[in-house]
């Protein structure tokens, strides 16, 4: 008996379970903290008001020191502090100096306007009979 198709006792066995595929996890390296070393030497040089700049300053090197010695956590602190030294230095050297700037406009225009008020009124207590010569 000839047949055409194939006879189940010929099919091959086809199995329900599929071959492990390779698990792949990609590592990333360590996230290395900033130091803000280059941020802190400009605010230690430029004006450096109540020593903010320096603190930073000292917060940078800690940081940097700690990155070096392997200790990434404590680097991260240092590297925090050292940000937010430098944030209150440069917004001490950028703030200050403008509301000076500002309260030294405003003293002199205020000035200017006062002497200008002054010379009228000197000037018509002066010379009171000019308006009525003019008549």
């Amino acid at each position: 008996m000839d047949t055409s198709y194939p006879r189940e006792d010929y099919l091959p066995m086809t199995s329900h379970k599929q071959e492990p595929s390779p698990t792949v996890i990609k590592v990333r390296p360590p996230v290395v903290p900033r130091d803000y070393m280059v941020w802190s030497i400009f605010n230690t040089i430029y004006m450096n008001l109540c020593c903010l700049g320096f603190v930073a300053l000292t917060y940078s090197v800690k940081a940097r020191d700690q990155k070096v010695a392997g200790d990434l956590e404590a680097a991260r602190r240092y590297g925090s502090k050292a940000k937010c030294y430098n944030v209150l230095a440069t917004l001490w050297n950028v703030v200050v100096p403008l509301v000076l700037i500002a309260l030294v406009v405003t003293g002199v225009l205020h000035l200017s306007k006062l002497a200008q008020e002054s010379m009228d009124y000197l000037a018509f207590r002066l010379f009171p009979n000019e308006d009525e010569d003019k008549k």
